[in-house]
């Protein structure tokens, strides 16, 4: 869960249930252990497929969103809480950017980057599904202060 978990009204911009990313990382923690266990570099290009259609088309654009939309979330309790949408999208796009290298260093016999870059995905991805502590999530807002200090509202 990023800092942003606090509830939201609907006017706040595009919101998700927080429970939906965190479901999202677990499956992506499956899937990358896979690979790290076998090597396959076509599952970690699937895998950031599916980080690039989170990133690029939305959170409920994802195989992963869709799983959870339809089979999971109907089972649930309403949530008690949304967060924003932006910190979530930001890190699948930062899951993309390390399965895409990731993915690079396995079909091209650079073992050794496969593995680091999937180790360092399943870690960030580990951490969203078992403590709902988003490390992409906090990296936007980090990146979002940031740009705030160097251009102040109101310019």
């Amino acid at each position: 869960m990023s800092t942003l978990s606090t509830p939201l009204p609907a006017s706040a911009g595009a919101v998700v249930d927080p429970r939906g990313p965190r479901f999202a990382a677990a499956l992506t923690s499956v899937v990358l252990v896979v690979v790290l266990l076998t090597g396959i570099g076509w599952l970690l290009a699937a895998q950031a497929v599916v980080f690039a259609l989170g990133a690029f088309g939305g959170l409920g654009r994802s195989p992963y969103g869709w799983l959870f939309r339809t089979l999971v979330r109907p089972r649930l309790e309403p949530p008690t809480e949304l967060e924003a949408a932006a910190p979530p999208r930001f890190a699948q796009g930062v899951g993309f950017g390390f399965t895409v290298v990731g993915t690079l260093g396995y079909l091209t016999g650079a073992t050794w980057l496969g593995l680091a870059a999937t180790g360092l995905a399943l870690a960030a991805a580990f951490l969203n599904a078992a403590f709902g502590y988003c490390l992409g999530c906090e990296a936007y807002l980090l990146l979002r202060r940031g740009e705030d200090r160097v251009r102040p509202s109101g310019r």
